[in-house]
């Protein structure tokens, strides 16, 4: 079936929910409110059925102080039924209603010129060429212009069948699989059934029994029932207005501007970057930062607006960025409006490029707004930014409200042509900008210089460290492929823990100085015993740099004449096997604390724990509650 959903539109009292009810049958002013002042306030939902084509109805309030609840149904319509009483013709809100429609793209309208029962001949004739008038510099200047009346019914045949028509052109037939969105209008309680959610389905499938993620706020909730116009679906479709039933959120959880969701296919944000297209009659120029609202689907959030090249003036278009006081759920291709907060005005509005925008400066920022609005190029720009950690396909899809099997198709057509570069990452690929290449090499082959620098004698510079080195945090699940591409390219060798210089072979043999400085430093933490001076005592008693005298250390620590405990500190290994030999020649050593220990070897805990810890490590003892017990050696 095809589905359009169908908005109204229109000044206060010019017959929208009166004209909806004479199409429909239903009457969409559900509250005590609106029936005792004659007015809607909030969102009011109906449809009817064309053979193939079923048509969802928005009655969105046409009170200026009520347009925070007009924006909150316009999002994912497809049609605008403007409305017009022919006997008051155009009016404030008739225009800015026109004005929203057109920053949101809606792509289709009709007008019907209501109360036709009430004005003759002539009057009716002015107000279609007012109307026409006002639609002529707009995208809806060939609209239908029907006059009706609610009342007696006249017109309503014509206008009926012409909103089908242009419903049909417009429907859309949605891809089941994309990822589930819907944005949330309404949320109530009902008696022994809990909480439901009612909302324009903009996006994907949602089915009974299916987990969905509520955001911005987190919530996890399962769907009980859906339901499609009143009536109990298995599953809802886009372009649908849908009731879900939800198990698991509360109602606290699932307010207006909430968004149902797949889990993990979305990302609230409170950064993004758009083009924004001011109105005609916006008060000023946009430049520097501005307080906004934004309106967005449901959900409607304050913040701040700046342009991001020069000023956009009245009428005039560019690239923003903006910063929301709360996080929202966004996808590139979204369309928004802005209105001024106080006094309350729509400013302008467009289509969202960005909804992970960080800030830039600079070279950078200019790389980023040239790339921005190209969707070819777009892609390439979230790869570069992202650096050594690279994307994977899932991580985009929440940026571009696509299929993550779709993204990944046009990632690795971008690996083909030589633009990226695919990295095996476990069950998802990353996708990296192939520039990291030679950024990661260069860096490796300095970091390996400047280790052999300090340490001459050394076998290689350990793997653990290189990698600490060389890749930011987020990169670090890919130091394994980073060192492979690096060894198999020849810009270093990997030798089981440690890596190497190409070509290089280690230096085993001391120059003269080197075995004099050797045999000096070993007599020195031997003589010491159980608590050896640290690098900078020994580096002052030798009269040597620390960073000699360290390169000079590490060879004795991989010839096992010295020891490094696992808090750092360096012992001799004639002083652990000292210890050893104490424990196993003495009586009373077969189960000890640690108490005992410190007292008899005269050590402070500093020292007495690291050594406990060395002698479990290499077998010596065994740690059983607070006791340690002595593994004797066979001799």
């Amino acid at each position: 079936m095809l589905r359009a959903v169908v908005g109204t539109a229109g000044h206060i009292d010019h017959g929208k929910t009166s004209l909806l009810e004479a199409l429909t049958g239903v009457d969409c002013d559900r509250w005590a409110d609106e029936k005792a002042r004659g007015i809607t306030i909030d969102l009011g939902f109906t449809h009817l059925v064309d053979g193939d084509l079923q048509i969802g109805f928005v009655d969105v309030p046409g009170h200026e102080k009520f347009l925070h609840n007009a924006l909150a149904g316009l999002g994912g319509i497809r049609l605008v039924l403007l409305v017009v009483a022919a006997d008051e013709g155009v009016e404030l809100q008739t225009r800015e209603h026109l004005a929203i429609s057109q920053l949101l793209e809606i792509p289709r309208a009709v007008v019907a010129l209501t109360k036709k029962d009430l004005v003759d001949a002539d009057t009716l004739e002015l107000a279609e060429l007012e109307v026409a008038e006002l639609l002529e510099s707009t995208p809806y200047a060939d609209a239908p212009i029907l006059p009706v009346s609610s009342v007696t019914g006249d017109g309503l045949d014509a206008l009926r069948a012409r909103l089908a028509q242009e419903a049909r052109d417009g429907a859309v037939d949605g891809d089941p699989t994309a990822p589930l969105r819907l944005p949330i209008d309404r949320a109530f309680q009902l008696r022994g059934l809990g909480a439901v959610v009612t909302g324009t389905l903009v996006q994907g499938r949602l089915e009974t029994g299916q987990s969905v993620a509520v955001l911005p706020r987190g919530a996890e909730a399962r769907v009980r029932s859906v339901q499609v116009h009143g009536q109990e679906r298995a599953h809802a479709e886009a372009g649908e207005r849908t009731a879900v039933q939800l198990v698991g959120a509360s109602l606290d959880e699932l307010g207006r501007g909430e968004q149902l969701v797949k889990p993990g296919t979305c990302v609230p944000t409170t950064q993004l970057a758009a083009r924004l297209r001011l109105l005609p009659d916006a008060p000023q120029a946009l430049g520097g930062w501005r307080e906004m609202r934004l309106h967005l689907y449901a959900g409607e959030v304050t913040g701040r607006i700046r342009s991001l090249g020069d000023k956009i003036q009245p009428g005039d278009e560019g690239l923003v960025e903006m910063r929301l006081e709360a996080p929202l759920v966004a996808v590139r291709g979204d369309r928004f409006i802005i209105r001024r907060p106080s006094p309350a005005a729509t400013l302008g509005g467009g289509v969202l490029l960005d909804p992970s925008w960080r800030r830039r400066r600079g070279a950078e920022l200019q790389r980023a707004v040239a790339q921005l609005e190209d969707p070819s190029k777009v892609m390439d720009l979230w790869v570069h930014e992202s650096g050594e950690r690279g994307v994977a396909a899932g991580e985009l899809e929440a940026r571009l409200g696509q299929r993550a099997a779709a993204i990944a198709k046009a990632l690795d057509a971008r690996v083909a042509d030589g633009r990226l570069l695919r990295l095996p990452a476990g069950k998802a690929p990353r996708y990296v900008d192939p520039a990291v290449i030679p950024k990661l090499t260069a860096k490796a082959k300095a970091l390996l210089k400047e280790h052999f620098a300090e340490d001459r004698l050394s076998n290689g510079m350990p793997k653990a460290e290189l990698t600490a080195r060389l890749l930011p945090e987020r990169a670090k699940p890919l130091a394994p492929v980073y060192l492979k591409m690096l060894d198999k390219a020849k810009a270093l060798v990997v030798q089981g823990d440690l890596v190497t210089q190409p070509g290089r072979k280690a230096s085993n043999q001391m120059t003269g100085d080197e075995a004099k400085l050797s045999a000096r430093l070993l007599e020195e933490i031997e003589a010491a015993g159980l608590t050896p001076p640290g690098p900078a005592d020994l580096s002052i008693r030798l009269g040597t740099k620390q960073q000699i005298l360290e390169g000079v250390q590490g060879y004795l620590l991989r010839q096992r004449s010295l020891v490094r405990l696992s808090s750092g500190l360096i012992l001799s290994q004639k002083a652990i096997d000292t210890v050893r030999d104490t424990l196993e020649d003495g009586d009373g050593w077969q189960r000890f604390t640690v108490p005992q220990f410190k007292e008899h070897f005269g050590l402070s805990r500093k020292w007495a724990i690291p050594i406990l810890e060395h002698l479990d490590s290499i077998g010596a003892t065994r740690r059983d509650g607070n006791e340690r017990m002595l593994i004797r050696r066979l001799r």
